[in-house]
């Protein structure tokens, strides 16, 4: 169920992931990756960080919406995270594994927050 969901959400925002420049669309981790780790000294940075806090917020937004609460496996700390933190958690992670980078964005991202963010039943 966890995986057709986020199909449905790549789906979803498909055309709006193919707009502006060509570096900012998403076929897998590896180019959320590639986003949201451009070196403030780039010309793309401020669009490139807007664009993967988007990406990210927007992702967990939808998750938060349509998963039951008693289904939820992710649980943030409290206070939550900036989301600075978990852009830079999340290229640290999938840089350390590169496995994952041909997997859909969303999915690899998933998988770091459950890592990094489990639930404590």
């Amino acid at each position: 169920m966890r995986t057709l969901t986020f199909a449905a959400l790549l789906a979803l925002a498909s055309p709006a992931l193919a707009a502006g420049p060509p570096q900012f669309q998403l076929r897998n981790a590896a180019d959320l990756v590639r986003v949201c780790s451009l070196p403030a000294s780039d010309e793309h940075f401020a669009n490139a960080s807007g664009f993967c806090h988007g990406v990210l917020a927007g992702a967990y937004r939808y998750y938060v919406a349509v998963t039951a609460q008693a289904d939820q496996y992710l649980c943030p700390t409290n206070p939550p995270p900036s989301r600075e933190m978990v852009m830079n958690g999340f290229v640290a992670w999938a840089k350390a594994h590169p496995q994952h980078y041909d997997a859909p964005a969303v999915d690899t991202l998933f998988r770091y927050l459950g890592g990094a963010y489990p639930c404590k039943k």
